[in-house]
């Protein structure tokens, strides 16, 4: 016990360390710790988000889930740029370079807050057009447009906050990343019912109030990370009177960027497309699904820190030339990830229909959700493998790779699978939900097929 304690201690103390020397399990769970407690998180506000929201009605909730498909191009942007931040920073880092580190991250700073006007302002303007285009009835754009207006116009602080976290993880900073979306989703849940029901001071704001509590909550988050990078607490420093274009740092970021910003948007794309089917069988079987992929997000945080862990990892030894050490980590993270994602099934299985009541009551809702659930988890026998390879390969830079597996895995596989058994033989949402389970398990058996093949050690950026 003594020795966990000791451990948890220094993952969380925000020292500066080398993860290119020592031992590589220690590496990892210094790395993993505050990653998946980030993480998790994350996960939490989601669910507790979904809570509060489907309090108000079914259409509320089917309203995030179709704005949410679509503003996961945003994040799609946002995270692909971060995969440029996170493997460009963590090979300097590794290059014992960390000057070269903070000049890359204030160029993809100003790229985010270029890309996010760009979006933020047609997205404000024709956002009833957006939800009808999603197949969403009049009365659910009259009630609940407001929060898809919000949500686009302020999706600077999406940008910057995954962006931010991005920087600090690549750098080894882990810590920081942590704390910043601890107190920007802590911030966002203890809002969320004061706002959309008006709780002591407050007004009843519903839905709007919701978007409004993310983006405070957000926006707290950012100026947190903002002290800390412009104060230089840890290995980068965003230096202000630098500000500018660089353009060969920029022309290296703009080549991983595009790779991993396309690589999200397929992603992204492919669930606007699985929406609009599931769109087809009404609002109970969008609030089953959209609940049950609040849930999967959740359950899913501490993959996603043990993944970030590995792309962080990977980019740094790269950097320090040890692609053996870099193989192992990626290795390493995968097999621990594994075992965890079938105890995250075991548990999904068994108690999705305790659980999901507490989210809507409606039966029907219930019924999709807990489908859902069931048929996501036959893909978790080896999904972790696909996971965590795919973040290696972004922390070698290589995000040209996992583009193309998106592609012919989500686009070419997932989307007209999901259009042939739900719609054309009526199988209803169960067929959007195995085209899904069946596209995840292809993916990873390629990414493990790819990652043995070793190419990404020769990244060069």
């Amino acid at each position: 016990m003594k020795r966990i304690l000791t451990i948890l201690k220094q993952s969380l103390s925000g020292e500066e360390r080398d993860y290119t020397e020592g031992n590589i399990q220690k590496a990892i769970i210094l790395l993993a710790i505050p990653m998946v407690l980030e993480m998790i998180m994350e996960g939490l506000f989601a669910i507790v988000d979904a809570y509060w929201v489907s309090k108000i009605s079914v259409n509320a909730l089917a309203t995030v889930g179709l704005t949410e498909s679509v503003i996961t191009m945003v994040y799609a942007l946002a995270i692909g740029l971060s995969a440029a931040a996170t493997a460009t920073v963590a090979r300097r880092v590794g290059e014992k370079r960390p000057d070269l580190a903070s000049r890359a991250a204030l160029q993809a700073t100003i790229l985010a807050v270029v890309v996010a006007v760009l979006i933020g302002v047609p997205g404000f303007i024709y956002s009833d057009n957006i939800l009808g285009l999603m197949g969403a009835e009049p009365d659910l754009i009259a009630e609940c447009s407001g929060y898809t207006k919000i949500m686009f116009g302020t999706n600077i602080v999406i940008m910057l906050i995954f962006l931010f976290n991005a920087i600090f993880r690549g750098a080894g900073n882990a810590t920081y990343a942590m704390y910043a979306l601890w107190i920007s989703n802590g911030i966002n849940i203890v809002l969320d019912p004061l706002l959309i029901f008006g709780w002591g001071p407050f007004p009843a704001m519903g839905i709007e109030g919701a978007a409004i509590a993310t983006v405070i909550g957000r926006g707290v988050g950012v100026a947190f990370q903002l002290v800390l990078l412009l104060r230089g607490v840890g290995i980068v420093k965003l230096v202000i009177n630098r500000i500018g274009f660089h353009w060969e740092t920029m022309k290296k970021i703009l080549d991983v960027a595009a790779g991993g910003a396309f690589q999200y948007i397929i992603m992204s794309a492919s669930w606007v497309f699985l929406m609009r089917i599931i769109a087809e069988f009404g609002a109970e079987a969008m609030a089953g699904y959209v609940t049950a992929i609040r849930i999967i997000i959740f359950t899913f945080m501490p993959l996603w820190g043990l993944s970030n862990a590995a792309a962080t990892l990977v980019g740094q030894n790269l950097g320090a030339k040890k692609p053996d050490r870099a193989e192992k980590s990626a290795w390493q993270t995968a097999h621990f990830s594994t075992g965890v994602l079938l105890t995250i099934a075991l548990v999904l299985v068994t108690f999705a229909p305790i659980f999901l009541p507490y989210f809507n009551p409606e039966p029907a809702v219930i019924e999709a959700g807990v489908l859902t659930l069931r048929i996501f988890c036959v893909s978790y026998v080896i999904y972790a493998y696909g996971l965590v390879f795919s973040q290696a390969f972004n922390g070698a830079g290589d995000t040209k790779t996992p583009t193309v597996i998106n592609f012919i895995c989500f686009w070419l596989i997932e989307i007209p699978l999901g259009y042939l058994l739900a719609i054309r033989l009526n199988w209803g949402l169960a067929g959007v939900c195995w085209s899904v389970a069946f596209a995840e398990a292809l993916m990873s058996v390629v990414f493990i097929w790819l990652f043995r093949k070793g190419t990404w050690k020769t990244v060069e950026i």
